[in-house]
C-alpha cells in the first residue's frame, strides 16, 4: 500500500503487499518483498532490499545495498514466521545486513536512533536499545543483547548470547566471549576490562557521586579477586546504592556467560 507523497524510483520493484508510510522515499534498485512496513519519512538508498517480515519506524535511514529481514542462518531454522523490528531515526549504512528471528514467532529488535556502520551484520534474535554504535564490519552472533548508548568499535565479534551493558564501550577487532558489564571499558582478543568508560560517563553527564560510587564498585568486581556473585554482594553492602549502581547490579544478577576478566 502506498501513501501519498511517497516517491518510488522508476526502477526500484514494491510488493503490493508492503505497506509505505507517508514521504517515503525508495532508491533506484531497491527491492521490498513481503508484508513489509516502512514508517514515514524513512529513506530508503539505491539497492537497499526489505525482505519477508521486516517493519521499520519513522524517519530512518538505510543506505546502498544494506540487506534487511532475509532469513536466518541459524542451521536450526525450520520455517515459519520471524520477524525484524526497527525502531525510529536510525541510521543504517553501506551493506548491513540483519535477519530475523529463528524460531515460530521470535523477532530481532533493533530500538531507536542508533547507528549501525557499513558492513555490520546483525544474527537472528538480537536485541538492540537505544542510542547504540556498532562500527564497521561489527558482527553479531545469534541472541546477543545490546543495552543503551554502548559502542562496538570496528569488526569487533560478538558471541552467541553474550550481553554488553548500558554505556559500554568495546574496543576494535576484539572478540567478545563473555558480557561486557555496564560502564565498562573493554578490548582484546578476548576482550577485558581495562577501566571505566570515563569519556562516556562524562559526556553522558552522569553525577559526580555515581562515578565515585562505580570506581569502587569496578576494584570490588575485577581487583579484589573474587567471585563475581561475592564481588555483587561486596558492592552492594560497602559502595553507596546510586541509580548506576543498581543498573550495574541488575546486569551482573542476570549474567549467564559470566563477565569479562
Amino acid at each position: 500500500m502506498k501513501t501519498k507523497d511517497t516517491i518510488i524510483h522508476p526502477t526500484a520493484i514494491v510488493d503490493p503487499a508492503a505497506e509505505l508510510g507517508i514521504g517515503v522515499e525508495i532508491g533506484p534498485y531497491a527491492v521490498i518483498e513481503g508484508t513489509v512496513k516502512v514508517g514515514d519519512r524513512t529513506k530508503l538508498h539505491e539497492r537497499v532490499s526489505l525482505k519477508g517480515h521486516t517493519y521499520l519506524g519513522s524517519d530512518n535511514e538505510v543506505f546502498t545495498g544494506a540487506v534487511l529481514g532475509s532469513l536466518t542462518q541459524d542451521k536450526k531454522y525450520k520455517g515459519g514466521v520471524s520477524y525484524l523490528k526497527i525502531g525510529s531515526h536510525n541510521k543504517i549504512r553501506e551493506y548491513v545486513t540483519m535477519n530475523p528471528g529463528t524460531e515460530e514467532g521470535t523477532e530481532t529488535v533493533i530500538g531507536d536512533r542508533n547507528l549501525v556502520m557499513a558492513y555490520a551484520h546483525i544474527a537472528h534474535d538480537c536485541i538492540l536499545g537505544n542510542d547504540i554504535t556498532v562500527a564497521n564490519n561489527g558482527t553479531l552472533a545469534g541472541h546477543v543483547v545490546i543495552e543503551d548508548r554502548a559502542i562496538l568499535g570496528g569488526f569487533g565479534a560478538v558471541h552467541q548470547f553474550v550481553r554488553i551493558g548500558y554505556l559500554s564501550i568495546v574496543g576494535g577487532c576484539s572478540k567478545v566471549v563473555q558480557d561486557i558489564p555496564p560502564f565498562i571499558m573493554a578490548d582484546g582478543h578476548p576482550a577485558k576490562a581495562f577501566g571505566l568508560n570515563s569519556v562516556g560517563l562524562e559526556r553522558a553527564n552522569v553525577p559526580a557521586e555515581d562515578r565515585s560510587s562505580l570506581k569502587k564498585a569496578f576494584k570490588i568486581l575485577f581487583r579484589s579477586g573474587l567471585s563475581v556473585k561475592s564481588a555483587a554482594k561486596k558492592i552492594e553492602s560497602e559502595v553507596p546504592r546510586t541509580q548506576s549502581i543498581q543498573i550495574l547490579l541488575d546486569f551482573l544478577s542476570k549474567s549467564e556467560r559470566s563477565i569479562c576478566k
